[in-house]
């Protein structure tokens, strides 16, 4: 199987409809200085591309899409306090002209979907990147989605037969602060740090708590997390 992207003459079209001398703008997100760094060096040695900005949590991303508009961002999904997933959500509605590019460990198929279902066009793996992220952001950066092939199988594979993980129609019906709120409560924070993080009432978090604890049938903070790792929201 291959990568779902432009080739032969539409990668020919596709270089085609980009100005050289506009240059690509790029941010950075993830919560690993290394990687960011790594990502950094290979992404400069594209003299038509920058690297705008960096983050290293969801919530910084958000805020970074916002001041400094670029064309692409480089997200990981395993970050505290807003997950990549959520911050892709919110990203496709703040800037949709800002395309994601999902860049991480993780190849579960029912993850994969609800990225793209999110708003994300491309999803590559960290063990691809110094083959594929030069592509990925090339198709990205006008608009065309890019899926490494080892991508692609994962979502195929699913596709075949493979039933809904448990929790996860549950976790459907959770509004996007909702969503929030359970990650930041299977990471430890308690409501008054929640209210803080999110700037709402502390009343307003133990309200959001005890919706959150309604509707997905749990009764304590352990199956909350369990929960929460079971739906990739945080990491085991």
């Amino acid at each position: 199987m291959t990568e779902t992207r432009a080739s032969g003459q539409d990668a020919q079209s596709t270089e085609a409809t980009v100005d050289k001398t506009i240059t690509t703008r790029i941010l950075l997100v993830d919560d690993h200085e290394i990687i960011r760094r790594g990502v950094r060096t290979l992404l400069e040695k594209r003299k038509d591309w920058q690297v705008v900005g960096e983050a290293t949590t969801g919530r910084e991303a958000l805020a970074e899409v916002e001041r400094l508009q670029p064309d692409v961002v480089v997200m990981d999904i395993s970050m505290p306090g807003l997950n990549g997933l959520e911050a892709v959500r919110q990203i496709a509605r703040a800037a949709p002209r800002t395309e994601v590019l999902v860049l991480t460990m993780h190849d579960s198929e029912k993850l994969v979907r609800q990225v793209l279902e999110a708003g994300a066009r491309g999803y590559i793996l960290k063990s691809d990147s110094t083959q594929k992220l030069i592509p990925a952001i090339e198709a990205l950066r006008v608009h065309k989605p890019y899926l490494t092939s080892s991508v692609n199988e994962v979502v195929l594979r699913g596709y075949l037969g493979q039933k809904p993980l448990k929790g996860e129609t549950s976790g459907g019906r959770l509004t996007p602060r909702e969503r929030e709120i359970v990650q930041l409560l299977a990471e430890g924070n308690t409501n008054k740090e929640i209210a803080a993080t999110l700037s709402i009432s502390v009343k307003t978090a133990e309200t959001h708590r005890s919706n959150i604890m309604r509707k997905l049938d749990l009764h304590s903070v352990s199956e909350l997390v369990r929960y929460a790792v079971r739906n990739d929201i945080i990491e085991a």
